[in-house]
């Protein structure tokens, strides 16, 4: 007769930390209908580690609700998070990180899922630390922005819905810009890496595309670099017959920016959230650039008017293409299967990734710097093919321009310079 299966025991809990991306409910579904199948109770804790830091029982119960599968059973089709998120960072709260395992401990809960960034994830590595191994972790890792360095380039789930969306939205500002004869600079979201705002704008077939990662890994960027690839791009385009077009910059682009450059612009606050990380919407990238844009057509005395938006936000919530709801539900089975499967050769806490349907975990100390206390970040390789693919299809500055007998007058036309005064201009951005 065989030995009877070992019952699991103890509560299991999820929280969504950071910011949204498409697919959070396709997680939080399949963990908890796993979870429930295996007779464990389910706790979704609302606002990421915003109660839990507090240390108030009564404040985090009342923040805390038990999930059941007919609770979650339909909610993978939609954007946002039943649990909600929040930005908040244990390891920087008073006490943030006892209070957590405290209060986790009155729900007795022995298994946790983490849902979200770098971020997130050395919360839950600092939590799990401090419990002395009495409640398991499971991070499953979700950014749009695509940058984090799982197993054979596999996508982080959320960015195959953002890039669907994003394409739609731009491939519209394209038609938009043709029709009303205008330029759109259009901010993606992408802190660290510019896969999401390459993968828009190649999809869509964008004018232009901006990366940090194009001008080298380190030090600043000058703003009026960033301002001379736009420029010529415009240029370039009017000798070519047409004057719209629609360039995509990766938000990221700011991080490179000498902040004491951006200071000196009127109306820009450089401020930081709590993990150290620049307040994007402070900055408005997309405006500055329009700014200094037009106003260098404006000192040639033409009118140059551009529209800025940035459509990070409208990505985050959307509801989740078949992709990345298929994709969800793997990883949170895989999470749920990972904390209770005691033969896992790797048995501490560990980063979920599905790569061909296989479990593949990375434990936590292959994943968090712990100087920095970050994840490594997945750039976008320059120098690949993919990259190459689109940078040919962009409308740049390239030095065969300048070599073109019959499209050099023509640029230098209309930058309303002579050919020698364009080239000496910007011959730098064709190198």
């Amino acid at each position: 007769m065989s030995a009877k299966k070992k019952v699991k025991t103890g509560n299991l809990a999820i929280l969504v930390g950071g910011g949204p991306a498409p697919g959070l409910n396709g997680v939080i579904a399949a963990v908890t209908i796993e979870a429930r199948r295996h007779n464990l109770k389910v706790y979704g804790i609302m606002d990421g580690y915003k109660w839990l830091v507090k240390g108030d029982e009564a404040e985090f119960k009342a923040n805390v609700k038990e999930l059941r599968i007919s609770d979650v059973s339909r909610i993978h089709y939609d954007g946002g998070s039943i649990l909600r998120t929040s930005r908040t960072n244990p390891a920087k709260s008073p006490n943030g990180v006892e209070n957590s395992v405290k209060l986790l401990q009155s729900l007795g809960v022995s298994y946790m899922v983490t849902i979200g960034g770098d971020d997130t994830a050395f919360g839950a590595m600092e939590i799990a630390r401090t419990a002395g191994g009495q409640i398991k972790f499971a991070h499953v890792p979700k950014t749009i922005d695509n940058d984090l360095p799982l197993p054979n380039n596999l996508p982080t789930f959320g960015y195959q819905t953002a890039r669907d969306l994003g394409a739609t939205l731009v491939k519209n500002l394209m038609e938009d810009a043709r029709t009303m004869d205008r330029w759109y600079i259009t901010v993606a979201m992408g802190r660290h890496a510019g896969h999401l705002a390459l993968g828009i704008a190649k999809s869509a077939g964008a004018t232009l595309a901006i990366i940090a990662e194009e001008f080298g890994h380190e030090g600043f960027i000058p703003l009026d670099h960033i301002c001379d690839i736009v420029e010529t791009a415009v240029i370039k385009r009017r000798a070519m017959g047409n004057r719209h077009g629609v360039v995509v910059i990766a938000e990221g682009v700011a991080e490179r920016l000498s902040p004491e450059e951006l200071k000196q612009i009127p109306g820009v606050i450089v401020e930081y959230d709590s993990f150290g990380n620049i307040q994007h919407s402070e900055i408005e990238l997309g405006k500055i650039i329009k700014l200094k844009v037009e106003s260098r057509f404006a000192a040639r005395g033409e009118k140059m008017s551009m529209v800025e938006i940035n459509i990070g936000y409208v990505l985050r919530c959307a509801d989740p293409i078949p992709f990345d709801q298929e994709y969800t539900r793997d990883l949170g089975f895989q999470a749920v299967r990972y904390l209770l499967n005691d033969n896992n050769i790797y048995k501490g806490n560990a980063m979920i990734s599905v790569d061909n349907g296989k479990l593949h975990p990375i434990p936590f100390e292959e994943i968090i710097d712990k100087e920095t206390k970050k994840t490594a970040v997945r750039l976008v390789d320059v120098t690949s093919d993919s990259y190459r693919v689109a940078r040919s299809y962009m409308v740049r500055l390239e030095k065969r321009d300048l070599e073109d007998k019959e499209l050099l007058p023509r640029l230098a036309a209309a930058a309303r310079m002579t050919p020698k005064q364009f080239i000496e201009r910007f011959e730098y951005l064709a190198k």
